[in-house]
């Protein structure tokens, strides 16, 4: 089993490079096999990583208090796009559009693939000045209540 963590979104770090690569390996034996390669496949890439966004993560990790806070933060911002996902398709729905976008609400994540097709993603984009990737991947975490509605707005627009 190869796991591999990134602390970047949900402790904002963008640009530390702050993560984890865990291998499940079978032995000792194994595992220092295992390490040899990963070492091999690193070195190139760096000499010295960043430490300062590896000691803000082991700080907020190994402090109960911070770490506690930091999981109800991380709960917040979760249960937030939760909603925004939940008003969007709402808003589509009440829009009378009549795609299914459940799979708007059963991703998870920041981010979110709509569904829209290039033609209407730029249409959104000159139009709305909506902006996502070219394959209607849009960032969740840049919808909010203030803006929720004027997003199903436009996306019914392109999609009827």
């Amino acid at each position: 089993i190869v796991l591999s963590q990134s602390f970047a979104k949900n402790m904002g770090l963008y640009g530390e490079r702050v993560g984890g690569l865990t291998v499940v390996c079978k032995d000792a034996e194994e595992a220092k096999r295992v390490e040899s390669q990963l070492k091999i496949l690193i070195r190139p890439i760096y000499s010295n990583p960043p430490v300062n966004g590896a000691r803000t993560a082991a700080t907020i990790l190994n402090t109960p208090e911070l770490r506690s806070l930091w999981l109800e933060e991380v709960h917040g911002m979760a249960n937030r796009i939760i909603k925004m996902r939940e008003q969007l398709v709402a808003g589509l729905k009440k829009n009378g559009s009549s795609h299914n976008w459940q799979h708007v609400i059963d991703q998870i994540g920041m981010f979110c693939f709509t569904g829209l097709k290039p033609e209407q993603v730029e249409r959104l984009t000159k139009e709305f000045s909506v902006y996502m990737t070219k394959d209607g991947r849009i960032s969740m975490a840049g919808v909010t209540s203030g803006n929720v509605g004027y997003l199903a707005d436009a996306i019914h627009a392109v999609t009827k």
